[in-house]
């Protein structure tokens, strides 16, 4: 698969989650982005569980993790750190990871909620990894330096309103939603560049 291969999984793997999310959302009356998490739409009790999460989780999560090989493929110089290249692999693994197990939200002890919960977190923990150790690298490419500030930014707003329920508890929710935003943002903006990376 050649660079523009690559980047499509990543861009796909936005518009899939997305898309997802938007009709499923709107397929449920009782269901608001204020105050349901996303994984209610793949939960025990959710009508069309498995719908969300192939195409919501497991999907997505396997196109991130694709992306990943490329853009440590193209972007990165010879002999550097494979931190973000396994960061990334590993967050797309544990998203698709936590749309095998759906959250059980009348038993958030269950064991099937426990290891939703562990894909959900070592996603974004393993992002972290990623968004923080990727600027080292293409500090060294001069062809991926301008994509530094955008990608630091995306990710800092994703730690920024993850603290969002707290400060907000009468919609705790919402952050919920803008952390994906800037996560799959970060995918986009570096997809975009791959994209555009000339190869020859």
């Amino acid at each position: 698969m050649n660079n523009k291969g690559f980047a499509f999984s990543g861009i796909a793997s936005a518009f899939l989650l997305g898309t997802t999310y938007f009709v499923m959302a709107n397929m449920r009356q009782e269901y608001s982005f204020k105050y349901k998490a996303i994984s209610e739409l793949g939960s025990l009790d959710a009508p069309n569980l498995w719908f969300w999460n192939i195409l919501g989780y497991i999907i997505p999560g396997l196109l991130i993790a694709m992306f990943s090989i490329g853009l440590y493929k193209y972007s990165a110089k010879n002999n550097s750190s494979k931190i973000p290249y396994y960061g990334l692999i590993l967050s797309g693994l544990f998203m698709a990871f936590s749309g095998i197990f759906p959250a059980d939200m009348e038993n958030r002890k269950s064991t099937t909620t426990i290891l939703h919960m562990i894909g959900s977190y070592g996603s974004y923990i393993s992002f972290l990894f990623t968004a923080f150790t990727y600027p080292k690298i293409w500090k060294k490419n001069k062809n991926w330096q301008l994509i530094i500030k955008p990608t630091l930014i995306c990710v800092w707003l994703t730690i920024i309103f993850g603290s969002w329920y707290l400060f907000f508890p009468n919609i705790p929710s919402v952050g919920q939603r803008i952390v994906f935003l800037f996560y799959f943002l970060w995918i986009i903006v570096s997809a975009i560049k791959l994209y555009k990376t000339n190869t020859q």
